[in-house]
């Protein structure tokens, strides 16, 4: 079973930022042979790509959105994702979910339970 535990959430006026986490285990699980990402999903709308990053972390990815405010890194000895998020807006309100993605043989695919950005004065 694959864990994918997130972190970091919380209330911050626009502006500002926040780091969040998101740890993976479990057993069988190589870290290093999946890439990683940061969705999230504000009321009402679709789940959207944030942030992506290969799986050494060779390659990131960015939503236009947050381009040159978010940066997304991983470190392989601490099985750990993370995004700095900076320079907050009211419309970066979302629930951020991390997830592990890998296509080989089969497809693997796996999600955490989400954790809240609210970004409000």
């Amino acid at each position: 079973q694959v864990q994918l535990v997130e972190s970091g959430g919380g209330l911050v006026q626009p502006g500002g930022s926040l780091r969040l986490s998101c740890a993976a285990s479990g057993s069988g699980f190589i870290f290093t042979t999946y890439a990683m990402r940061w969705y999230r999903q504000a009321p009402g709308k679709a789940r959207e790509l944030v942030a992506g990053i290969s799986s050494v972390g060779g390659v990131t990815v960015y939503a236009d959105s947050v381009k040159g405010r978010f940066t997304i890194s991983r470190d392989n000895s601490k099985n750990t994702i993370y995004l700095q998020m900076n320079s907050l807006k009211v419309e970066d309100t979302a629930a951020y979910y991390c997830n592990a993605y890998r296509s080989s043989v089969t497809i693997n695919d796996y999600w955490g339970q989400g954790t809240q950005v609210t970004v409000s004065s």
